[in-house]
């Protein structure tokens, strides 16, 4: 296995690199903007004296002609000791020296190489290796005394340390600058490092990497969309699945921006905590949940997670299929008891007649109304709901009536059973309630359906409802009977006919009773 570098070397090692190149290019900055500083004075400074001893009437009427150089080396000299610069050299337009330092090389002919725009009117500053060493040196043109013809120039130089004389010359305290910064870049990634590894809880970088990994698989491998923000709503991660579900990414800035369409765009996610609210996203109904994210007490989150409600549904077929066929055996029996009882009684008091005449009447009824069921419901979960359901109104003491007009030869396009079985479970489950406080406890209904059209109503002799309560029944947790865990089948109903494009109506009187209709059409 490969060795690999701990993460307290890498930091020790990286963070005293990064001291050394600091104080080095900070020193060598601090040199330059010195020498810079230096060489902007100077030179300044060496263009004022030009000037002044350009305009001096000495030098301007002796220069260029024979033996000037007498009058003009004494005056030059003067003024380059009483001003402290380190040469003054005066030349005729041949370039020919009227004055140096140097006796020696009055007379010759100067080759700086930067003097050519000197003879041209023009004045500036200029940086050399003269003669003397490396200099700062201003050209200033000489005029005649009427100012209109050039005689000559004045050129004054100093000396001035360039970068290479300030690094020779500051060597050692740039040495020890690094050697101290060495030392406080060791001693600070040393308390850097510990405290990195106490944050990553003593695991190196690519351990974290391979658990990021590990948790990121799980995730795109689960079959629910899972999406999951920080505490400001921003989305930090979602999953293959949810972005199929949303047509987002994970680079989606909000919620949002995400669910910019439905409900949960105008709730605070953060003070959420939801299971299986059913939203509408791009024509699909999903069952989203919500769930808030706790760090040691502190809120840095939440995770929410879809599934497709199709899905859920065909798992739900079948648990319902079996519940509802659990709880209309458990009716069934419970009536059946009861009747068995009342014929055994009537046999022991010697009314034989009555006894056959019951089981013949308890008979007939259930054949006939099975045949009915058999012979006008087609799906079979939908007749075993509606079979569950009148055995389940037996044992409350409701009446419960299917009218003859109804059939159910196929379903629409889109709508599936579990979506029939939700609408219809749930409008005769609320009827069957509406009952509870009445004396005349009685719901009918009525289903129809081909391959374009569905229709399903349900009336019950219920104690109604008011037009406020009507104006809330399909809120989410709303509920007329004031309980808990209660108010979502009506809302379940609502999302699945309003994805279809269907009508939902409720009509209903205080104390008349109430009648709900669904229509759904292609």
């Amino acid at each position: 296995m490969k060795k690999r570098i701990r993460l307290r070397t890498k930091i020790l090692l990286l963070s005293s690199l990064l001291v050394c190149c600091s104080v080095f290019v900070s020193g060598i900055t601090m040199l330059y903007s010195i020498s810079a500083s230096f060489e902007e004075e100077i030179g300044e400074r060496a263009i004022a004296i030009a000037r002044t001893v350009g305009q001096l009437d000495e030098i301007r009427s002796t220069v260029g002609k024979e033996g000037g150089e007498e009058t003009i080396q004494p005056i030059a000299e003067r003024i380059r000791l009483s001003t402290n610069v380190d040469y003054i050299v005066i030349l005729d337009m041949n370039k020919k020296r009227y004055s140096h330092p140097s006796e020696s090389f009055i007379g010759q002919v100067f080759e700086g190489g930067d003097e050519r725009a000197a003879f041209s009117e023009l004045e500036y500053i200029s940086k050399a290796e003269g003669d003397l060493g490396f200099a700062i040196r201003a050209f200033v043109p000489i005029m005649d005394e009427e100012g209109i013809t050039q005689v000559g120039v004045a050129v004054v130089g100093i000396l001035a340390p360039n970068l290479k004389t300030l690094l020779k010359q500051y060597h050692r305290n740039l040495f020890f600058s690094l050697l101290g910064g060495l030392l406080i870049g060791l001693v600070g990634a040393w308390f850097l490092a510990n405290n990195v590894k106490k944050q990553t809880y003593r695991l190196e970088p690519y351990e974290i990497a391979r658990l990021f990994e590990e948790r990121s698989t799980i995730m795109q491998t689960l079959d629910i969309g899972i999406i999951a923000t920080d505490d400001r709503g921003k989305i930090s991660f979602m999953n293959h699945l949810a972005e199929e579900y949303t047509d987002a990414t994970d680079d989606t800035a909000t919620l949002e921006q995400v669910f910019n369409k439905n409900w949960l765009s105008f709730q605070r996610v953060e003070e959420m905590h939801l299971t299986n609210k059913p939203i509408n996203l791009g024509g699909t109904m999903y069952l989203l949940s919500v769930y808030p994210i706790f760090v040691k007490d502190d809120h840095v989150g939440s995770l929410l997670t879809l599934q497709n409600r199709s899905v859920a549904h065909q798992l739900g077929e079948e648990l319902t299929g079996v519940k509802e066929l659990v709880g209309a055996l458990r009716a069934q029996n419970h009536e059946h008891m009861n009747k068995l009882h009342s014929i055994g009684g009537l046999i022991q008091l010697g009314k034989i007649d009555k006894a056959l005449k019951l089981i013949v009447q308890e008979t007939s009824d259930e054949e006939n109304l099975v045949s009915f069921i058999r012979n006008h419901i087609k799906d079979y979960a939908v007749s075993g709901l509606i079979l569950g359901k009148r055995s389940r109104a037996k044992e409350l003491g409701v009446t419960f009536d299917i009218e003859l007009q109804s059939f159910l030869e196929a379903t629409v396009q889109g709508l599936s059973t579990g979506d029939i079985i939700t609408i219809v479970g749930n409008l005769i489950d609320n009827a069957f309630e509406a009952c509870d406080a009445r004396d005349k406890k009685k719901v009918t209904c009525l289903i129809q359906g081909n391959e374009s059209y569905f229709y399903f109503s349900v009336t019950d002799t219920g104690i109604g409802m008011t037009e406020d309560e009507l104006g809330f029944i399909f809120d989410q947790g709303y509920s007329s009977k004031a309980k808990e865990e209660r108010g979502i089948g009506l809302t379940l109903v609502k999302d699945i006919v309003d994805l279809k494009k269907g009508t939902i109506t409720i009509t209903s009187e205080k104390y008349e009773g109430t009648t709900a209709e669904v229509v759904i059409k292609v």
